[in-house]
């Protein structure tokens, strides 16, 4: 049967989830046997984020440690606006997710006792992390859930399509509009209950470690629809993206710090020593900046693992090893190039503690939501913990619901799209990184918030206006608090407000309210400017 053929006999019952990464692969698990429809823009096992994870995901398995401490650690590093009683579920659901990913076979790694082998992360009071063949965790994971998948009959994948619009009648949701990734067919498919599991928006940024389908494009379409969005203005900035030239960059692990490796300037320095008391193993956004300063310096930013690993580097670290290697370096005897790369964004599609937004049959997990439980900062390897606590709890909320299906589908817009335009695409990503990157301030944020409005407005590709939509909501936030928390730091306003001590909530239309006025308020640049 063909994409089409099968889109055609798509029953509204049926539930569909556009993502295939931990998140979306994990739900429609959950949810058998009830008929599911995955949508995948690239195929199974490509185009996720979660593929590409190393840490691990952080679970209180081992000896003397628990939920309680894993939550505290939660909520310390989250800039004080960290859901207290989200950050305590999740951990206390932790274990029990574990147990499914075994029981998926996952091959978690053990220690000689045979239990799982756990190790420690930035900012982690004990050692919690569960890894696969140290730095292989993301592949190894969906690897098993996608064999999982593929013996699953009440399952189908539809692969080659992204989502480009989600259709949506008296207030819940209908359907959507689909696009090939090949040839640009659309075609409309009807659903009751569309679950989001796009991943996040690292590719809106010119330097990052996600891959290209990570491009806001999930968060814009529940935008667009109406969808309350939280917090967008926090993204997270990985402090050790390798530096050999690739795009997106390959990541060094928290993993090589846990382990004990150092981070040095030129000069061979020590700098974060004396930034932090906690020195490399600090949260992301002050290791981030540390780095970004001494780029910015002159004097360059090493991972040096020479010592604390060595020549075990290529065993316990492979991935990390064969991309420096194949850059060039051996970072087993060599210190590894890095810069801060745009990596998780904790921001996303406002969600309850069922995963429900605030349109009626949309849920959301993964990346692409907002649940509260990371703040203004993530901690390290809670995300894949947050993926499928949250996936489990959609598909449990799913299957208790009764509805009617709908009538008829909605209809979809019939808009011309093309390829994105390289050249505004590569605008739009320099304005991030360059404007609503490591360090912001409201010169810069308006200057991006006008680029965004001129990319969407003249570009004919619907993903580079969805891109331009998501950056312009991440940009807009930025611009509106006015001062530096977590992972978001202004160098106009560098202390936190205790009058900003709160999640933010806001919508497309509050977005675009904040450009208005931007475009009819000319900057303090332009103001001098004007009288020279």
């Amino acid at each position: 049967m063909s994409h089409k053929e099968a889109a055609r006999a798509q029953s509204p019952d049926h539930v569909v989830i556009v993502g295939a990464g931990l998140a979306g692969l994990f739900c429609a698990l959950k949810l058998a046997p009830r008929p599911v429809t995955v949508i995948s823009a690239a195929s199974l096992g490509e185009g996720a984020s979660s593929v590409w994870a190393q840490g691990g995901i952080a679970a209180a398995v081992g000896e003397g440690d628990t939920p309680e401490a894993h939550a505290r650690d939660t909520i310390a590093v989250g800039g004080g606006i960290v859901d207290e009683a989200v950050a305590h579920r999740l951990a206390s659901e932790a274990a029990g997710r574990i147990d499914d990913l075994l029981s998926y076979g996952v091959p978690f790694d053990r220690d000689l006792e045979g239990r799982l082998a756990v190790g420690r992360e930035a900012a982690h009071s004990a050692r919690r992390i569960v890894h696969v063949q140290g730095d292989r965790a993301g592949k190894a994971i969906v690897t098993a859930l996608i064999e999982t998948v593929r013996k699953t009959p009440s399952i189908k994948v539809i692969e080659g399509y992204s989502a480009e619009e989600l259709l949506v009648a008296n207030g819940a949701v209908t359907g959507l509009r689909l696009r090939s990734t090949a040839n640009g067919e659309t075609l409309a498919l009807p659903a009751r209950a569309v679950v989001l599991a796009t991943g996040g928006i690292g590719h809106l940024y010119a330097v990052t470690t996600n891959p290209a389908e990570s491009y806001g494009g999930g968060l814009a379409i529940a935008a667009r629809a109406g969808a309350v969005i939280a917090d967008p203005e926090f993204v997270q900035f990985h402090p050790t993206a390798v530096m050999i030239g690739k795009d997106p960059a390959p990541l060094a692990t928290e993993a090589l710090r846990g382990e004990g490796a150092t981070l040095i300037n030129g000069d061979g320095e020590r700098f974060m020593l004396k930034i932090d008391p906690l020195a490399e193993l600090a949260p992301r956004d002050i290791v981030a900046r540390g780095v970004f300063a001494e780029i910015a310096a002159g004097r360059g930013a090493f991972l040096d693992a020479t010592k604390a690993v060595g020549a075990a580097f290529a065993q316990k670290f492979p991935t990390v090893y064969e991309s420096c290697l194949a850059g060039g370096i051996d970072a087993a005897t060599q210190p590894i190039p890095i810069a801060p790369a745009a990596h998780y964004h904790m921001g996303g599609i406002a969600v309850d503690g069922r995963g429900r937004s605030s349109i009626v049959g949309l849920w959301a997990a993964g990346e692409v939501s907002s649940t509260g439980a990371h703040g203004a900062n993530r901690l390290a390897s809670n995300s894949l913990l947050e993926a499928v606590v949250y996936a489990a709890r959609i598909a449990d909320d799913i299957r208790r619901l009764h509805w009617q299906a709908p009538d008829s589908i909605a209809s979809a817009t019939k808009e011309h799209s093309s390829a994105p335009e390289k050249d505004l695409e590569a605008r739009l990503r320099e304005t991030m990184s360059t404007h609503v990157g490591v360090i912001r301030d409201a010169d810069g944020l308006a200057k991006a918030i006008r680029v965004f409005g001129e990319i969407k407005a003249t570009s004919e590709s619907i993903a580079l206006r969805n891109m331009a939509t998501t950056a312009l909501l991440v940009a807009t936030s930025a611009y509106v608090r006015e001062e530096s928390r977590g992972a978001h730091f202004r160098s106009d306003f560098p202390k936190a407000n205790p009058d900003f001590a709160r999640r933010t909530m806001t919508t497309l239309s509050a977005a675009r309210h904040v450009a208005a006025d931007l475009v009819r308020t000319p900057s303090l640049a332009e103001v001098i400017g004007s009288l020279a």
